[in-house]
């Protein structure tokens, strides 16, 4: 009987441990070559040179929160924009 016991608490123990799979797999652990989360809602910006929130971004320069009006923002080479 207390052999059985044991097993049971090696195997409960044994069930709950994860893998690296998993880790992978974590909201969060998705960074971008900048670092930038995604999952969080980030993208990096070249004009900031920062990871931004594209709406949070949007609303402190003022411009509309679309992903075209992001990436005019962000464009690295600003001579290339038409207005």
């Amino acid at each position: 009987m207390r052999a059985l016991a044991v097993l049971l608490a090696l195997l409960t123990l044994e069930a709950c441990q994860s893998s690296a799979d998993d880790q992978t797999a974590r909201v969060g652990a998705d960074a971008d070559a900048h670092g930038c989360r995604p999952s969080a809602g980030y993208r990096w910006c070249a004009r900031t040179a920062q990871c931004e929130r594209p709406w949070e971004l949007a609303e402190a320069e003022a411009f509309e929160a679309s992903e075209a009006a992001f990436t005019q923002f962000c464009a690295q080479d600003r001579s290339r924009i038409t207005y």
